[in-house]
């Protein structure tokens, strides 16, 4: 299923069938709960949308940036290159090669365009300024933000005859870093950062996924499948969910593969062996209880439970309270109070300052961390420009 916000279907269901957001989202909500709740709200809106009849993804010879979507395949974009970044090489054992990225644009947006291996013979061929189109392409999902990458069917056409581009809109810019409490999300911010204590923990779940797309498989007779490979071999991903609380209020948040790494200081080895044998997965979550976290998410509102809900992107452990209020009141005096203030935190805070330093460990980690931190506070569309989700892959870690 193609990606598609929820935001983004109810405006083409309001766009096309003249429906009050109001009327839609209880459609939505209607659906979800015939369904017991097996399907997200987007999945929702897709069945809605299909059962107004409403066409979420018109065919078009050539697409506009703005109308592009994680999930899509095939696509064919004209735009201008707007910034170049190096070639890169790369050799993490049996996977050589290297990859190159750069932008392009059109009147509705910018998009990040990803080159691997032979492709890469193309980037000397063009500069910022020239129009080019990419042909039979697939969008990804880089971060909360698109992106289209070409494999061996892909092609990229440089100055195409006939073909002009309007001068490309001004790039979107994700915000800088800001600390903020739980009391204060309205379920919209990028790149939030909260310092929490881990008051719940649940038992991870496991699921099969497509080794080439990583998208979740359909389970039929004849085995696993995926809608875009066919009958692969799976792999196995997984999700962690935690509570977290700051004394201003707590919030759901949710842990991926790699932050499920991170966040138990396991390998991917040792998570899997939890699939097998669950109950050894309990001495990991009371050895998590009470601790604090500095963690760098987004956060989005769950229409359904009426709750804001944290999906983390990067994670501190064993960070260090007093030198993390020291920082918060030197920005701002009035979020140190907030802070400070409640029970539960200052409880937390003090059980981290009476334990035993471990200075190797933590010393490890902010080593570790050195370089990630600096990458992840510039906008989004100005960092050396690789596909995060790949370099994942490349370098084993986020």
């Amino acid at each position: 299923m193609i990606d598609i916000p929820l935001k983004d279907i109810i405006a083409k269901i309001t766009e096309q069938k003249h429906l009050p957001e109001a009327e839609i989202r209880e459609k939505i909500k209607a659906k979800l709960t015939q369904l017991a709740g097996l399907i997200s709200e987007e999945g929702a809106a897709h069945i809605v949308a299909n059962e107004l009849g409403v066409e979420l993804i018109r065919p078009q010879a050539e697409a506009k940036i703005r109308d592009l979507y994680a999930g899509m395949r095939a696509v064919t974009v004209p735009g201008r290159v707007t910034r170049k970044f190096e070639v890169r090489s790369f050799d993490k054992g049996e996977r050589k090669g290297k990859v190159a990225s750069f932008f392009i644009g059109d009147e509705t947006g910018q998009i990040r365009v990803t080159l691997w291996n032979d492709q890469t013979d193309l980037f000397g061929q063009f500069t910022e300024g020239d129009t080019v189109k990419v042909k039979n392409a697939f969008v990804k999902e880089n971060r909360g933000y698109p992106e289209l990458h070409l494999n061996t069917d892909s092609r990229l056409e440089i100055r195409p005859e006939g073909v002009t581009v309007a001068a490309p809109l001004q790039r979107e810019q994700r915000p800088a870093r800001e600390r903020k409490t739980i009391k204060e999300l309205a379920g919209e911010e990028e790149n939030v950062e909260l310092l929490c204590t881990i008051v719940q923990v649940y038992d991870p779940r496991f699921f099969d996924v497509c080794p080439q797309c990583n998208k979740r498989l359909l389970q039929s007779g004849e085995g696993a499948k995926c809608q875009e490979h066919g009958a692969v071999t799976p792999q196995t991903n997984y999700v962690l969910s935690a509570f977290l609380d700051d004394g201003t209020g707590n919030i759901r948040a949710t842990f991926w593969k790699q932050q499920a790494q991170r966040l138990c200081d396991k390998t991917d080895e040792e998570f899997l062996q939890y699939q097998q044998n669950p109950q050894a997965f309990e001495t990991v979550k009371q050895d998590l209880l009470g601790e604090i976290i500095k963690v760098v998410g987004r956060c989005r509102k769950n229409e359904t439970f009426d709750r804001v809900e944290l999906t983390a992107n990067l994670i501190f452990r064993h960070v260090d309270p007093e030198e993390e209020l020291a920082r918060m009141a030197e920005e701002s005096k009035g979020m140190a109070e907030k802070l400070d203030a409640p029970p539960p935190v200052k409880e937390a805070i003090k059980k981290v300052l009476d334990e035993p330093k471990r200075p190797a460990k933590i010393a490890v980690e902010e080593e570790a961390f050195e370089g990630e931190e600096d990458v992840d506070v510039k906008p989004a569309f100005d960092e050396e420009a690789i596909s995060l989700d790949d370099l994942e892959d490349l370098d084993g870690k986020l």
